[in-house]
């Protein structure tokens, strides 16, 4: 049997977005979570690679008419690491969003180098 995946935060961007939500998209975070901690194939819906990014993801949640979108990649396969993450207010992810996204994933994996 598979272990469960854990779910790591790198700096401070998703606790913060975090405590600015009301509790019903909290309450839907963490069903999301419970799935991606969970199954092996993760469905579309809830987790979607970015197209023309290196390893980068977008957690889904939808709550009523609302979007959000948290990014994360994986490590050694396992791990879900989150950064940054923000509500949805047009078709179209914002760049500035996508480009503090892979800034993060370079930090996180930049600072692990430097652990070992």
């Amino acid at each position: 049997m598979r272990q469960e995946r854990q779910i790591l935060f790198h700096e401070h961007y998703f606790q913060e977005f975090y405590l600015e939500v009301n509790d019903s998209v909290k309450d839907n975070i963490g069903y999301v979570f419970r799935i991606i901690k969970s199954v092996d194939k993760v469905p579309e819906k809830f987790l979607k690679h970015l197209h023309g990014s290196d390893g980068l993801y977008e957690i889904r949640i939808e709550v009523g008419s609302n979007i959000y979108r948290l990014f994360c990649c994986f490590d050694k396969g396992n791990l879900v690491i989150l950064f940054n993450a923000f509500q949805k207010k047009t078709q179209k992810t914002p760049k500035s969003e996508i480009e503090l996204a892979q800034k993060l994933k370079s930090d996180y994996f930049k600072l692990k180098s430097q652990e070992r």
